[in-house]
């Protein structure tokens, strides 16, 4: 059934203005108040249809990206401008030596699909719900657009639902 659901979200994605509602959320991340009090915000780089909130990296804020490690995902941090490499993923990740999470406030995470519990589908690699599950301290954002909002999911008993939803049209 995930699988069904990721190749019907990844469709959906290719229809939409991704520029124009990555840009409208990056706005609703910034005015929501979980973002306003963070310091420290763990980030991910865009794959291609996938929301791109790389804007943010202007905030005065300190910002760290993902990286795989095996099948564990560390943080790393990054300023504009440095060096991304990418991965076997295909996503592009820091070269900056990895830090401790506990340093991280809140995580905004991808996802192809999120339900109204928060529940997020994502790509099957179960990265963020194993780095989440660790660290449990860390507050979680998931933007997406309104149509990719549904009102429930299938989950297992390792899915970590996100604190909040942003969605937008």
């Amino acid at each position: 059934m995930k699988n069904l659901l990721r190749q019907q979200a990844k469709e959906k994605r290719k229809s939409l203005d991704i520029a124009g509602i990555s840009e409208r959320l990056t706005e609703l991340i910034r005015q929501n108040e979980l973002y306003k009090t963070s310091q420290n915000v763990l980030l991910y780089y865009p794959m291609k249809y996938e929301m791109n909130f790389l804007g943010l990296l202007s905030d005065d804020k300190n910002f760290y990206f993902p990286r795989v490690n095996g099948d564990d995902m560390c943080v790393c941090p990054y300023k504009q401008g440095e060096k991304l490499e990418k991965s076997s993923f295909g996503v592009y990740e820091p070269c900056s030596t990895p830090c401790e999470p506990s340093l991280i406030d809140v995580a905004i995470v991808p996802a192809l699909m999120v339900d109204k519990s928060g529940y997020r589908l994502g790509y099957g690699g179960g990265f963020y719900d194993r780095f989440l599950a660790s660290n449990p301290h860390i507050k979680t954002i998931c933007a997406l657009p309104e149509c990719l909002v549904t009102d429930e999911l299938p989950k297992q008993d390792f899915d970590i639902p996100v604190d909040v939803i942003i969605k937008s049209l």
